[in-house]
């Protein structure tokens, strides 16, 4: 029986370097293709090229590429956001649409943030929830899926957009960053404190696009997510008791506003309320391994030596 093989497209971040383990130890052969990798197949994300040759026979096709959102919402970087997703994810189909052998799967990046602020009570978005309008964040994942549902693939391809919540690792991503602050004090309920989080730990990301890969039945918007998101008060006070800082700084928005400034970042990362529930990925049979945050975070915290070397140095957990 012939290697399976995934085409990793944007596979050297912190989820791609995750997927691509996952799968050889399954078994497939994996490619990656980016515009900076060492030992990547190269593209510049807009024009064809050699590297589409990769995608020939491809049994899976995954695209994470694009810009990073952590940064001021000028108008340049606007465009190069917005860009960065819908051009790689146009010229991906123009790929795929003149391949002999096109992929059989193709699971392209989409986020949660393209569903409306949820506030108060109100229940959780799943697939259909969308909506017109909004703000920057919604925009963006909205002309994502565009982009992708107008690619000419051949019908023999099965497509997914990922709308993934925030991705918990020990490694990468934006945990290790949360539990330094949180180290430092900054464990508190961040501005109000009320908005939803949604997030899915790293081992259950790479598990979902595992099941995804062979769920024939499946296609079109999949929310990857763990089906219980929590206050962003709630996981903070989580962390506290994980990491038990010495002193707690409150985080009132106008402090969160003059430090996003400084680190020309947006506090729309983490003022938006994110509510979204994974329905059509239970629906179709998935099994989480960490549906509880406090589980996830605790996981975390205990299996990485790095970050618990790193963590120990500035908080009580190490003396325990």
């Amino acid at each position: 029986m012939p290697q399976p093989k995934l085409v990793l497209i944007g596979g050297n971040g912190f989820l791609g370097r995750h997927l691509a383990a996952h799968f050889r130890e399954l078994g497939y052969q994996t490619v990656s293709i980016s515009r900076t990798g060492p030992n990547d197949v190269r593209w510049d994300a807009r024009t064809l090229g050699p590297w589409a040759q990769e995608l020939e026979g491809a049994d899976l096709l995954v695209n994470l590429a694009g810009r990073s959102v952590d940064c001021r919402y000028s108008e340049a970087n606007r465009r190069a956001i917005l860009a960065s997703r819908t051009d790689s994810t146009h010229i991906l189909g123009a790929a795929v649409a003149a391949c002999i052998r096109p992929p059989r799967v193709w699971l392209n990046s989409s986020t949660a943030t393209i569903y409306p602020d949820t506030r108060n009570d109100a229940p959780a978005n799943v697939e259909a929830n969308l909506t017109p309008g909004g703000p920057f964040s919604e925009e963006v994942g909205r002309a994502w899926e565009a982009a992708f549902w107008a690619s000419p693939v051949p019908a023999t391809t099965r497509r997914v957009a990922l709308r993934t919540a925030i991705v918990l690792g020990a490694d990468g991503g934006a945990f290790p960053v949360m539990a330094r602050l949180a180290c430092f004090g900054l464990c508190t309920p961040q501005g109000s404190g009320q908005q939803w989080v949604s997030w899915l730990h790293i081992r259950d990301f790479c598990r979902a696009v595992e099941f995804l890969t062979h769920a024939d039945h499946l296609s079109g918007p999949v929310n990857l997510c763990a089906p219980h998101p929590l206050r962003n008060w709630e996981f903070n006070a989580l962390m506290a008791r994980e990491l038990r800082p010495l002193l707690r700084l409150p985080q009132p928005r106008w402090l969160l506003e003059i430090g996003a400034f400084v680190l020309r970042t947006e506090t729309e990362l983490i003022l938006k309320s994110r509510k979204v529930y994974p329905a059509r990925l239970l629906a179709a049979g998935f099994q989480f391994e960490y549906e509880n945050c406090e589980v996830a975070v605790g996981d975390l915290l205990q299996t990485s030596d790095t970050t618990s070397m790193s963590l120990g140095t500035l908080s009580s957990r190490g003396h325990d």
